[in-house]
């Protein structure tokens, strides 16, 4: 073998006429990728020899995988209100869906009630709006519950929700005992990238415990949680940080169920993890196996009695960063590749996204051919006939083994910090995540990182895609009337006993949480008024913003445009007498922080002062702030559709509030039909999907001299 290898570097350096260790690539996640692997790769790997189906379950869970059954198609979905919702459900289950998976919108992931002020711009858009037991039958009516498996993305307002799809049940005939499903009730993830949190974290732990402690005695089809990377992927971690801090998540999670008196065995079976699917495609694959083998390591440490306890499964999904809003017919085969990859590692369900998601939500066309890609790869490819066929590959075999090393030096450091929660509350997840998060946007706007459509191959004139807008106001107005008629129709006299039981259990932390707020839920309490009873009890949580720095220089350090940049926000520095102050606000209640961390870290970088705004503003309390700080510029990040109604709300209070001119700039997910409206309405610029951050701060300090000129 080594004179083998002896003469492929002698052949492949006559072709190069360069050493081919020119060719190695090294990844985000520290891994050094050679351009050739051999069987010497393998040398000293102990789960080579593993079946699907034993442990350590490497090549799948299940021994025939998808030669027995293919993976199950899970399009998470969810818009507007429940009737719509439902409508789209019946329609996507009869061409081919196989199970559902519930979007929520944001006022209802953070415990607010539709009719709530903090919310008037979240009701209905980024999901669908819950509020009590009526709408979740209307968003159920005519589907089968106690035949179909429904997924459901909830974790800050996991209680009110699980309680009123478990009466919605009961309502419709099916005992809980038989609802089949998944709830994602992942807190810890929350507090690191997703933000969708209510309460302090170690409440928060315990209401976890309960759920799974409810679920494992009273309904054994269900499974209680569903610990989350695709969120941290999302935000920006590499494989390695998804990998590690998620597993560390899981390890705490069944801490937190066997402090509840519980055995291992009887929990572990109903534990599930999701994943995101990215564009590395083989690292991807890897790592669902690599995350197999790591975490029958980490149950091996809880001595189940049961094999099965030792099993990941695991939800997927495809990337939504790496969907584009240029050319966005690219994100088609983007999806397709991501797609394909989940599958050749092993998942067990898989939801594949929309190609107009960077833009929008996603409309009946775009939403057809992401359930038919997946359709495609079942019916078309031949990949289900075969289990595990990347096994044996020199490469991905020793990616997996990569991973699977790092991914664990990572956790190890984790427990020395006193597990998951503790390095959560020391904000190490986040800060990691954070880095890792602007070293991959200064890549992507040096050209180093290759984004078809974005960044090289760029079409110049693009049509608008016909997108998908939801009319928020509508939607809301219809939410407050049936909240309406349900508090009307109610016994206000069982709706408060209830909740005082409820505030009572979380109070003096007796009683089980879930089991309590069932009643609630059928006294019709609403989602607001239960989240308000343990907020009573717990207090909310509010986290502190603060952003990395010297990430972004780094990488640009000695590049002529990033000299140039720092040299006219120095000159604008002199004029302004200080540094152009800009305030980076999150409004509504949007948790998606990955651009406004970015942002923050970079302009800081360049020169910018910035001030970093906490989550969940009203446009009154940015502009308060911005008027305190003394900003010049407030540029606010949206990722949530809730744009139109929050931007002409924020210009109309810095109006009334600052006495003076104050810049108003935003970006994110927005689409460009909405790009005259937001400037009509005094917003000075919109950066969209795949912005360089270099061109758009040299487009601020263009409108900054400008308005100095005209001053």
């Amino acid at each position: 073998m080594a004179k083998d290898i002896t003469d492929w570097q002698k052949l492949a350096e006559s072709e190069l006429r360069a050493s081919p260790d020119n060719l190695t690539w090294q990844t985000p996640e520290g891994i050094d990728v050679k351009p050739l692997y051999t069987a010497a790769d393998l040398d000293g790997m102990d789960h080579l020899d593993g079946l699907p189906g034993f442990a350590p379950f490497v090549r799948g869970p299940r021994a025939t995988m998808y030669a027995g059954r293919p993976w199950t198609i899970r399009q998470y979905a969810g818009f507007s209100t429940a009737e719509e919702s439902n409508a789209f459900y019946r329609r996507n289950l009869s061409a081919g869906q196989k199970g559902l998976s519930v979007a929520f919108d944001l006022a209802t992931h953070r415990g607010y009630d539709s009719d709530h002020p903090r919310v008037e711009g979240d009701v209905g858009k980024a999901g669908v709006a819950i509020d009590t037991v009526e709408d979740m039958k209307i968003l159920f009516d005519n589907i089968p519950l106690g035949e179909m498996s429904v997924s459901m993305t909830m974790n800050g307002a996991v209680i009110p929700i699980l309680a009123s799809f478990i009466v919605a049940g009961e309502e419709q005939g099916v005992p809980k005992s038989a609802l089949s499903g998944t709830i994602q009730n992942d807190i810890l993830k929350e507090f690191m990238v997703r933000n969708t949190y209510i309460y302090p974290p170690e409440p928060s732990m315990r209401i976890v415990a309960d759920i799974i402690e409810y679920t494992a005695k009273e309904m054994p089809k269900f499974n209680s949680i569903s610990i989350s990377g695709y969120h941290m992927q999302e935000a920006g971690a590499t494989l390695v940080q998804e990998l590690a801090f998620t597993l560390a998540d899981g390890r705490e999670y069944v801490r937190a169920a066997l402090a509840k008196g519980l055995s291992v065995d009887e929990f572990a079976g109903r534990l599930s993890f999701f994943f995101a699917i990215g564009m590395n495609f083989f690292m991807e694959a890897a790592k669902l196996r690599a995350a197999r083998l790591l975490w029958s390591r980490i149950m091996s440490e809880f001595d189940p009695k049961k094999q099965s306890s030792l099993m990941l499964r695991t939800h997927c999904q495809t990337s939504g960063v790496s969907l584009a809003e240029q050319d966005p017919y690219n994100n088609i085969v983007r999806t397709a590749f991501e797609a394909m990859s989940a599958v050749l590692g092993g998942t067990q369900s898989l939801h594949t996204n929309a190609f107009d998601e960077a833009i929008a939500l996603p409309t009946e066309f775009s939403a057809r051919i992401a359930r038919n890609t997946q359709l495609i790869l079942q019916h078309e490819t031949g990949v289900t006939s075969v289990v595990d066929p990347l096994a044996g590959s020199y490469y991905v075999e020793s990616l997996t083994k990569d991973l699977a090393d790092k991914a664990w030096a990572l956790m190890e450091e984790v427990e020395a910090m006193g597990g998951m929660t503790k390095a959560v509350a020391d904000g190490l997840p986040k800060r990691l995540i954070e880095e890792a998060a602007t070293r991959r946007q200064a890549a992507i706007d040096k050209g180093e990182a290759v984004i078809v459509g974005v960044n090289r191959y760029r079409l110049e004139n693009e049509d608008p895609l016909d997108i998908l807008d939801i009319d928020n106001s509508a939607v809301r107005i219809a939410q407050i009337k049936r909240l309406a008629e349900v508090r009307r129709q109610r016994d206000p006299k069982r709706v408060a006993a209830a909740l005082a039981v409820l505030e009572e259990a979380a109070e003096t932390g007796e009683g089980n949480l879930l089991a309590v707020a069932i009643e609630a839920a059928r006294a019709r309490a609403t989602l607001g008024e239960i989240s308000d009873a343990m907020r009573q009890a717990f207090g909310s949580h509010e986290a502190t913003s603060s952003v990395v720095a010297d990430i972004y220089a780094d990488a640009y350090r000695g590049e002529p445009e990033f000299l140039v940049l720092t040299e006219r926000l120095a000159k604008a520095a002199g004029g302004l007498g200080r540094k152009p102050r800009i305030l980076v606000a999150k409004l509504g209640q949007d948790g998606h922080d990955r651009g406004a961390k970015v942002i923050a870290s970079a302009f800081g970088d360049l020169g910018f002062d910035v001030v970093a705004g906490p989550l969940f503003q009203t446009p009154g309390e940015a502009a308060a702030m911005a008027v305190r700080e003394d900003v010049d510029i407030v540029g606010v990040s949206s990722l949530a559709a809730g744009h139109k109604t929050l931007l002409p709300q924020l210009v109309a209070q810095l109006r009334q509030a600052a006495g003076r001119d104050i810049v108003v700039i935003c970006g994110g997910v927005i689409p460009r039909q909405d790009y005259d409206f937001l400037k009509q309405n005094g917003v000075a610029a919109v950066f969209g999907p795949g912005t360089n951050v270099i061109e758009a701060a040299n487009h601020i300090v263009d409108i900054l001299e400008g308005k100095r000129r005209n001053v």
